[in-house]
């Protein structure tokens, strides 16, 4: 009895130990303010590449030397946690902050008061702004409400990779950790040779998955309703009254920008699944993600600055689920460092080979043909290994789960047992392509959950539903 009420006073009186370091996120976009205050205190030009340095060295050190965060919030005051609306300004702030340091090294670059190099450090750290801009938009565009989505895109429009809110939504996290994935990095592939797969594959992906809605609502995918060439349109437009306002000469820095940002999100996605490898079962369907199938961090100063992306299992479990609700748990495929020391291992092929693969190994018990193996390189990793023997076709399949009988159930509603959607085919989805009246026999069998994209039409469990009185 005295157990419990202790228990029940240590929920009541719980809070956020993060709470107020979630506002050192904003430090991300001022970084080009910051950098310039920097010259004109101390007339030193290489403060100019204060974005690199803060990132790729200043936080490193930082989760050295602060350390991890493995707590949690209890499950009582997870509600309450995600509607507080103060984390959610942490990252609506970012945007106007990101807009204003954009408009401001334009205006640098434009002035011509500053060298080749020092123009090319303000790009870089601009670079860092939108890299993790794009992070800001991942938070966002897994949110219910539209105008988050729509804040999602704005802030995508700096890299110009509009595109990312289509596959990483409803690709990405539908296929993870599968070959099919084209985010998803595989055991022996360096990241140089990742991020061309990647981009393209990802750029392939979106516009497949936005032609199949299209299709569904009638509608061609030249159509002012494309959520990629509208999320393009942003950028078409920001950079167009950019130049307008600063002249042709900022283009190439905008440019330059554009591509150094998306490529930092395209190595923060070689990091968080490499080699990991959900079975196939028998019935050719892989297993549902599960924590086990990201690789995790949690190293303080790397997740107040990307709003906790690195407890990425959890993100992957739960995608809607806000940022500081997000839970840490026990083994589970965890990095050495945080991401921002991470990548740098990453750019050093070797090195993330060297001390990497072994980890995917150990991680599945010395199967390595388990992992998700790059395949022009899988007959010299299977020898590495010791696991030559196992046939290819053979690798990485398991025993197709025992599914219940199917049992004659009447019903209008159907509810992702993950994240709550329902479907109610009074309703429908139209922006998904199913009218008011579409019964559940008519949504498509490879059809997946429009919120979480965690589960497939077939995980979906009727729901009985109470007619207003």
């Amino acid at each position: 009895m005295e157990s419990s009420a202790v228990s029940a006073t240590y929920r009541l009186e719980w809070t956020d130990p993060k709470r107020y370091l979630w506002l050192l996120g904003l430090v991300v976009p001022l970084l080009p303010f910051i950098a310039w205050g920097l010259v004109e205190l101390t007339g030193l030009g290489v403060l100019w590449w204060s974005g690199p340095l803060v990132v790729f060295v200043g936080i490193p050190v930082l989760d050295r030397v602060i350390g991890k965060d493995s707590s949690n919030p209890p499950d009582s005051v997870l509600r309450r946690l995600e509607d507080d609306r103060y984390y959610r300004w942490c990252t609506y702030a970012f945007i106007p902050i990101q807009y204003a340091a954009l408009a401001f090294a334009c205006s640098k670059w434009a002035s011509g008061s500053l060298s080749w190099a020092d123009d090319l450090g303000l790009a870089l750290t601009v670079s860092m702004v939108g890299g993790v801009a794009i992070n800001t938009a991942h938070e966002l565009g897994h949110k219910r409400p539209q105008y988050e989505k729509w804040l999602a895109k704005i802030a995508l429009a700096q890299s110009g990779y509009g595109h990312f809110f289509i596959e990483h939504n409803r690709g990405h996290h539908v296929r993870v950790a599968t070959p099919e994935d084209p985010a998803s990095s595989r055991l022996g592939e360096s990241f140089w040779e990742f991020l061309p797969r990647t981009v393209w594959g990802s750029l392939k992906s979106a516009a497949r998955l936005e032609k199949q809605r299209l299709d569904r609502v009638g509608r061609r995918f030249l159509s002012p309703r494309n959520d990629i060439l509208n999320a393009w349109a942003m950028s078409i437009v920001l950079f167009g009254a950019l130049i307008a306002v600063f002249g042709w000469s900022v283009a190439p820095w905008l440019a330059l920008q554009a591509v150094v940002s998306f490529s930092l999100l395209e190595v923060v996605n070689y990091l968080e699944h490499y080699g990991l490898m959900r079975q196939q079962g028998e019935d050719g369907r892989y297993e549902r993600c599960r924590p086990e199938h990201s690789w995790n961090s949690d190293n303080i100063a790397s997740n107040v600055f990307l709003y906790h992306l690195q407890r990425h299992s959890d993100h992957h479990a739960h995608p809607t689920r806000r940022y500081q609700a997000l839970r840490h748990f026990e083994e589970l495929p965890e990095l050495p460092s945080g991401y921002a020391s991470m990548i740098l291992l990453a750019y050093a092929t070797p090195l993330w080979f060297r001390y990497i693969d072994p980890m995917v190994v150990s991680h599945y018990g010395g199967d390595v043909t388990r992992a998700n193996i790059l395949p022009r390189r899988r007959a010299k990793v299977l020898a590495r290994w010791g696991a030559d023997a196992i046939p290819a076709d053979t690798a990485g399949r398991i025993r197709a789960t025992p599914t219940a009988p199917a049992v004659s159930t009447v019903a209008h509603a159907y509810r992702c047992p993950d994240c709550g959607y329902t479907y109610d085919e009074r309703v429908g989805h139209p922006r998904e392509g199913f009218p008011p009246g579409t019964r559940w026999s008519g949504v498509p069998e490879h059809w997946n959950c429009p919120d979480c994209g965690v589960r497939d039409k077939i995980d979906f469990v009727p729901v009985e539903l109470v007619e207003a009185a």
